[in-house]
């Protein structure tokens, strides 16, 4: 397997923190299988902090979040191009979102921000939860003959 180096420096420093200071892992989207494993895997979606500001945020958030679940994560980030890749894989409509994984297969989603307890209370929702299917993203599909569109 091989997974993603973090790229050279164009990412806003608190981006390139969660990898030089906080030792995540920069993925692909084609490296999520090979990376999510057995156990809990947390994977974060990032947006361009200029489109999205609160892609920011999310940076700080993240490591206090490992912190409060300590050895229960491996973290995952997807930088704007990869976390649009996998965006319909998992549903995520929102930026930024975090996405829980256990033993590769989708658990949940937390999507944009949030306050501190209720990040609490839905990650320990999430660590007991078992896996679901993803949420699908929504798209119209018109059924044969019929005028009605309906969303699968």
């Amino acid at each position: 397997m091989t997974l993603a180096m973090p790229t050279a420096e164009p990412h806003h420093p608190l981006i390139a923190q969660l990898f030089s200071r906080h030792g995540f892992r920069e993925l692909q989207a084609s490296d999520i299988d090979a990376y999510a494993g057995a156990g809990h895997t947390l994977l974060v979606f990032t947006e361009d902090p200029m489109r999205v500001r609160e892609t920011l945020d999310l940076a700080v958030i993240v490591p206090e979040v490992v912190a409060a679940f300590p050895r229960r994560f491996r973290v995952g980030v997807l930088l704007p191009e990869a976390a649009r890749a996998a965006q319909p894989r998992y549903g995520v409509r929102r930026w930024p979102a975090l996405v829980v994984l256990l033993d590769g297969a989708y658990v949940g989603a937390i999507e944009g921000l949030r306050n501190w307890d209720e990040y609490v209370q839905e990650f320990a929702r999430l660590l007991e939860a078992a896996p679901s299917r993803p949420p699908s993203i929504g798209i119209a599909v018109k059924a044969a003959g019929s005028g009605a569109a309906c969303s699968h």
